[in-house]
């Protein structure tokens, strides 16, 4: 007489570090794809516009705040639909892209009560999709730099290091939150009171220069500061960033990736039971 019964996938009898979860992501690299192509098409499956509202979206917002900046605050900063439409597309990667990361493990875990997968996977395909919609979101940047008049500077070729950096500090950050909003769910409602706050402290709709001496260092405090200004200064300003730019952009990449890849990781094997 054959068994009928069922193998059952025990997550507890799994222990995973962070770097053998490194190596099972690598395992599992065709799901992280078919994940992103998921996001991409259903999430603008029943749009009539599809994927150019990744565009317009971000277009539309700079055209109103560029209105209301440029009559009502009488901002003298040139080219300035470009500078606000910079910072609007890191941010909009950021936030996108670590809210994403929340939900998909909490959407994954019935999943992981099931079979065996890198929970990783999850937040890293939240991440991947955020980034081919900031790359498609470049379009527009383009097309408003050749309405504008805006130079295009050979510093545009350090665009991908700038992209590296920030993708690594929203992964790090978005599997940190992540883990934490599985741990202690108002942690996920907390978070959009937190990105309200921390996109005004950052200087994405306003310039740089109406921070005053007094308060610019408690700003550079703010990674994100950092993760905008190596986008802008290729785009806006046209030249590279200098070393005591580049440093502190680049400890808050590595740093946020390891504490949040770490962490994750550690408390990997009770996403199942948590979600």
């Amino acid at each position: 007489m054959t068994s009928t019964a069922k193998p059952v996938y025990d997550s507890a009898s799994y222990r995973v570090s962070a770097i053998s979860e490194l190596k099972e992501l690598g395992k599992y690299r065709y799901l992280l794809g078919q994940l992103i192509r998921r996001d991409i098409l259903t999430r603008y499956k029943r749009s009539v516009l599809g994927v150019a509202w990744t565009m317009l979206n971000p277009l539309g917002t700079m055209l109103i705040l560029t209105f209301v900046f440029s009559n009502f605050f009488r901002t003298e900063v040139e080219h300035f639909p470009v500078y606000i439409l910079s910072g609007l597309l890191v941010w909009n990667f950021f936030s996108q892209g670590t809210n994403a990361a929340i939900s998909g493990l909490v959407w994954g875990g019935s999943l992981l009560k099931r079979i065996y997968i890198p929970s990783t996977v999850f937040g890293v395909s939240a991440i991947g999709t955020a980034l081919v919609n900031l790359v498609l979101s470049l379009v527009p940047l383009v097309i408003v730099m050749l309405i504008d008049g805006a130079p295009f500077y050979w510093s545009l070729l350090f665009l991908p290091i700038s992209l590296l950096l920030l993708t690594a500090f929203t992964l790090g950050f978005g599997l940190f939150i992540s883990s934490l909003a599985v741990f202690f769910p108002d942690v996920g409602e907390m978070y959009q009171v937190l990105l309200t706050a921390w996109m005004y402290l950052t200087p994405i709709i306003y310039p740089e220069s109406f921070i005053s001496a007094k308060w610019l260092p408690y700003y550079k405090i703010n990674p994100m500061y950092w993760m905008v200004k190596m986008f802008r200064l290729p785009i806006f300003e046209g030249r590279l960033p200098y070393w005591n730019e580049l440093l502190p952009a680049l400890a808050w990449a590595i740093g946020m990736l390891v504490v949040g890849w770490v962490y994750f990781t550690s408390k990997s094997e009770e996403y199942a039971y948590r979600v």
